[in-house]
């Protein structure tokens, strides 16, 4: 499919919405690109909104830009309660389209604040389907997730209708043939760069393979540290945690590695692909990348790249906002591509899946309303809204082509290829509820890789047979 917007245009937008450029100058630029005045008025009125102290948005009640859709049935007096965001920025949202759910259906909607932390929110989840409670008719669920409530879902296939989710997050949330979550929002690993540091090196582009990658960080970052002794080539999350989980499959996967362990359920993990891309990010640790970043987290790589630290990072699509705001020092000198690849067989671009699908309970009392809720959740209509006004990222292919969305988020236009053909899931699905273990295994090890202390063939043996033993008792 192709991208709604041509690669100038995007620029374009993207230099509006930053403010690299003027009004003037985003004028006559897309005057020279031949852009109509509808188009012209959609890239103004970005500019506009970043101009401003508050976007229009952020002066809207939440909820304003939802379209509802058509086909809602009638569910006067049935009551479901649904088990949401934390009581936090998105809960504006989430209570009003619950309202409004409420309005055109009849049904009553009660809207449960999940807690702020996902392992909070998991252990709770865990506890109220293991009792078969009725109290929680359909909850929002990790994309790690659908393989432990598999046995408590109800299946929602029927629920899919016509809309095209991505079809990788789709498969990732189904076991067994049954589709235990919606596909709601969605999230993966990206490489950021910065473009004015791989110009004043004479780089044409960015790094489509890993060695290319080091090989680019460590001259930017031999020419940089004469200026800034703080400076660095590349930063990741490398700490003990389920961040070394994404980054280090992103790494082997990619590299033609394996995906740890396979749908199938067959232990992947010791091959010489997975160990020659461990081997390759040991070499970064004191090299291109601090030696502190075996213990760096999303925010701790972010704030080094952020404070123009870096040349390249690899993080979530959060970070874009963030990196283009007035008070960022790299606005306008940066932007963000597929992570890239290795040099082995079966290489391929991978980035770590996230994100989170909207699931039924089947001790639901109320099957029948609560499908209808989950399903209005994930529709078309409200994922795009969900987009405008909390800068959500879809789960549905078509979305990255639409012009209201691509005018509140100008960079979701980059992001389409990553969903699309780029990412990969954590075994999460064939160890089902063992996950926690799987990943505390392999994270564990790949850090101790990381750091130094432990080798990578002997320790990637020891890890292969403790996930051997992990997924016997699945």
């Amino acid at each position: 499919m192709k991208r709604y917007l041509p690669n100038p245009v995007n620029d374009l937008m993207k230099a509006s919405y930053t403010g690299q450029l003027s009004r003037r100058d985003v004028m006559k630029r897309g005057g020279a690109l031949g852009l109509s005045a509808t188009m012209m008025g959609t890239i103004l009125a970005s500019h506009n909104a970043a101009a401003q102290d508050a976007s229009p948005a952020a002066e809207q009640p939440a909820g304003w830009s939802v379209v509802m859709p058509a086909d809602l049935p009638d569910l006067a007096g049935v009551e479901i309660s649904a088990m949401l965001a934390a009581d936090g920025p998105g809960a504006p949202f989430d209570q009003a389209v619950c309202d409004m759910f409420a309005e055109a259906t009849g049904a009553v909607v009660n809207y449960l604040p999940g807690a702020e932390s996902a392992t909070e929110r998991l252990t709770f989840l865990q506890q109220t389907m293991a009792a078969q409670s009725a109290d929680v008719d359909v909850a929002q669920i990790d994309v790690i997730w659908p393989g432990i409530f598999a046995a408590h879902a109800v299946d929602l296939s029927d629920q899919v209708g016509e809309v095209e989710f991505f079809e990788r997050i789709q498969e990732n949330n189904t076991v067994d043939g049954a589709l235990v979550g919606l596909p709601w929002f969605t999230d993966a690993g990206l490489l950021y760069y910065r473009t004015d540091l791989l110009e004043k090196y004479g780089f044409e582009g960015p790094p489509v393979t890993w060695q290319e990658l080091t090989d680019m960080a460590t001259t930017i970052q031999e020419g940089e540290v004469a200026a800034n002794s703080a400076f660095t080539g590349f930063t990741f999350q490398g700490g003990a945690y389920e961040g070394l989980t994404c980054n280090a499959l992103e790494w082997q996967f990619s590299n033609g590695g394996g995906s740890i362990i396979e749908p199938d359920g067959t232990v992947s993990m010791n091959n010489d692909q997975a160990k020659a891309a461990l081997e390759l990010a040991a070499s970064w640790v004191g090299t291109i990348s601090p030696e502190a970043v075996t213990g760096y987290m999303e925010e701790d790589a972010r704030g080094i790249w952020q404070g123009g630290n870096c040349a390249f990072m690899r993080n979530w699509p959060y970070a874009y906002v963030l990196s283009a705001a007035d008070d960022s020092v790299i606005a306008g000198n940066f932007d963000i591509t597929q992570l890239p690849m290795g040099d082995g067989e079966g290489a391929a671009h991978a980035a770590c899946l996230g994100g989170w699908q909207m699931f039924v309970s089947r001790y639901s009392e109320n099957q029948d309303a609560a499908k209808a809720f989950a399903k209005y959740m994930v529709s078309p209509e409200l994922q795009k809204a969900r987009a405008i006004e909390r800068s959500a990222l879809p789960t549905i292919g078509s979305l990255y082509e639409d012009e209201d969305i691509l005018a509140a988020n100008p960079f979701f236009g980059d992001l389409f290829d990553v969903f699309e053909s780029g990412s990969v899931a954590r075994p999460s699905t064939p160890s089902a509820d063992l996950y926690g273990e799987v990943s505390l295994e392999y994270f564990t090890a790949v850090n101790e890789i990381m750091t130094g202390a432990a080798e990578v063939d002997a320790r990637v043996e020891d890890l292969a047979a403790a996930l051997e033993d992990i997924m016997a008792d699945v």
